[in-house]
C-alpha cells in the first residue's frame, strides 16, 4: 500500500485520528496538507513529518467553520502540491464537551444555550460541507478523487443531550456521503463514510461498551480509510462503513 505523489487533506490534523491519518500517509510516501486551528501544535506535527524525509506535509490554519478559509485550504494544497486525490474530514467533537458546559447548570437540552449545539453543528456537519464543496470543485477539474466522512455510531444510536453531534454525523453517513458519491461519479469521484464506535483518542472511550469488549485505536480506524484510499478499495462507493467493535449489533435495553 503505497501513496507516492498522491496528496490528502486532512482536518483536525493536530491530533487524534486526523493526525494519525496524516502521519500514515506521508510514512506511505503521499504528501498531506494537515488542517487545524491550533497553529502551535500544527506546526510541531508537521516539523515532525517532514523530519522523517518522507511524504511532504504542509500545515494550513483553518477553521473549518469558515468558508474562505477553506478555500484558502484548498487553494494553498493546489499551489504547492498541483492537485487534490483525497479528502478526509476528520475535524469534530461533541459541542457540549468541546465548549465545556455545565451540566448541573444546564441540566437538559432545552437549557443548555443554543449557540453551543450551533458551534457543533457547524463543526461536525457544515465543516465537512463546506471541504467537499470547495475541494470538489479541484477533483471535477481531475476528474479524480476521494472524499472520506468521519460519522459515528452515535449518529446510529442518538444523544438526548448532546444533540448537536449525533444529528451531524447522521448526516455524513447517510444524506451526504451518498450525495457526493451520486454527483462525484461521472467525474471518477468516490465517497465514504467511516463511522467508529469509541476509540482511545481519550481514556473515557474506554468507559463506551461493544461486544469485542474494547475501544478502537486511532490506528484501527486510519488502516480502514487507507485501505479506501489504496488500490484495493476503489470499488467501494457512497456507503457508510461501521468500525464499532460490534456496538451497534449490541441488544438495546
Amino acid at each position: 500500500m503505497r501513496f507516492d505523489g498522491q496528496v490528502a487533506i486532512s482536518t483536525g490534523a493536530a491530533s487524534g485520528m486526523g493526525l494519525c491519518f496524516a502521519q500514515n500517509w506521508a510514512e506511505l510516501g503521499g504528501n498531506v496538507v494537515l488542517c487545524d486551528v491550533n497553529e502551535p501544535v500544527l506546526a510541531e506535527k508537521v516539523a515532525e513529518i517532514n523530519a522523517k524525509g518522507q511524504g511532504k506535509a504542509l500545515g494550513v490554519l483553518c477553521d473549518v467553520r469558515d468558508y474562505e478559509q477553506v478555500c484558502a485550504a484548498r487553494d494553498r494544497t493546489v499551489e504547492v502540491f498541483g492537485r487534490i486525490d483525497v479528502l478526509c474530514n476528520f475535524a469534530g467533537g461533541t459541542a457540549v464537551r468541546m465548549q465545556n458546559v455545565d451540566r448541573e447548570k444546564y441540566p437538559e437540552f432545552p437549557d443548555v444555550p443554543i449557540e453551543v449545539y450551533d458551534w457543533g453543528i457547524d463543526v461536525n456537519l457544515k465543516g465537512p460541507f463546506y471541504f467537499a464543496h470547495a475541494v470538489l470543485k479541484q477533483m471535477r477539474e481531475q476528474e479524480s478523487g476521494l472524499v472520506v466522512n468521519i460519522g459515528s455510531i452515535t449518529g446510529q444510536e442518538g444523544d438526548k443531550y448532546g444533540m448537536d453531534y449525533p444529528t451531524s454525523k447522521a448526516g455524513l453517513m447517510f444524506g451526504l456521503t451518498k450525495s457526493i458519491a451520486q454527483y462525484g461519479s461521472k467525474y471518477g469521484i468516490r465517497c465514504n463514510c467511516v463511522s467508529p464506535g469509541p476509540v482511545m483518542t481519550r481514556a473515557a472511550m474506554a468507559k463506551m461498551k461493544t461486544l469485542l469488549g474494547r475501544a478502537a485505536e486511532p490506528q484501527e480506524i486510519v488502516d480502514l480509510v487507507l485501505f479506501l484510499a489504496s488500490e484495493k478499495g476503489q470499488f467501494i462507493n457512497g456507503e457508510n462503513i461501521m468500525i464499532d467493535g460490534g456496538r451497534n449489533a449490541m441488544g438495546r435495553a
